[in-house]
């Protein structure tokens, strides 16, 4: 029964969370030796979103379930492979055909067993939906802040927070008004940001203009 192992974290997780690539590694490596299933690779996706299927990591895994090159997967938690119950479902019936199982170390599943392979369905299930209800309760508590007029999110270049208001910065204004004008007169975005560093103008964290932000700026303010 040769097993390979999963890993998966963004960065913006990582740094939230703490959960780390050696955390689910270590995890994964004591899971298999005390299922006494012997473990050929772990395979990772650093810093890559769980939306869909489409990473590298994760269709390495599914070539060797299908090439029958391990007979079990082990991830540390659904949420590492899967974020789409029909992606979940869709890859544990393949890895059934193929007589490949599926072992999530969190939720304690085995897709080895009728009985595993149900709690397998429902916990994806409820997983999915527990997604979806925190992300309306987040648009609805921005919506709300929106009708208030409450500032929200990352304060955008040319506005200021004063009493919790969002209001206008005349000099930051002045400055996006430039930037308009650079722009207009067909500098590139390096060459703007070029000429506000000469100029002595501050980024609004302050440091240094790049063309990144010169043009994230100018999406925004579009």
């Amino acid at each position: 029964m040769k097993a390979i192992g999963y890993i998966r974290v963004s960065t913006e997780e990582q740094a939230a969370t703490g959960i780390s690539m050696d955390a689910q590694r270590a995890k994964i490596e004591a899971y298999a030796l005390t299922k006494d299933l012997p473990l050929v690779g772990i395979i990772e996706d650093a810093g890559k979103s769980a939306k869909d299927l489409r990473r590298p990591g994760v269709q390495k895994v599914l070539d060797m379930a299908r090439r029958k090159d391990v007979d079990a997967v082990i991830i540390v938690k659904l949420d590492r492979m899967f974020r789409s119950t029909v992606d979940a479902l869709n890859t544990a019936k393949d890895f059934d055909r193929r007589g490949v199982a599926l072992h999530s170390i969190s939720e304690s599943l085995d897709t080895q067993s009728a009985m595993g392979k149900f709690f397998f369905t429902l916990t994806a299930a409820l997983a999915e939906m527990e997604r979806g209800l925190v992300g309306e309760r987040t648009r609805a508590a921005l919506a709300r802040k929106k009708e208030r007029r409450e500032v929200y999110g990352e304060v955008p270049y040319g506005f200021a927070v004063i009493d919790g208001a969002l209001v206008s910065d005349q000099e930051e204004q002045d400055i996006l008004r430039r930037i308009r004008h650079l722009r207009a007169g067909g500098m590139s975005y390096q060459k703007v940001a070029d000429t506000l560093n000469s100029m002595g103008v501050s980024a609004k964290k302050g440091g240094q203009w790049d063309r990144v932000r010169v043009f994230k700026i100018m999406q925004k303010a579009a």
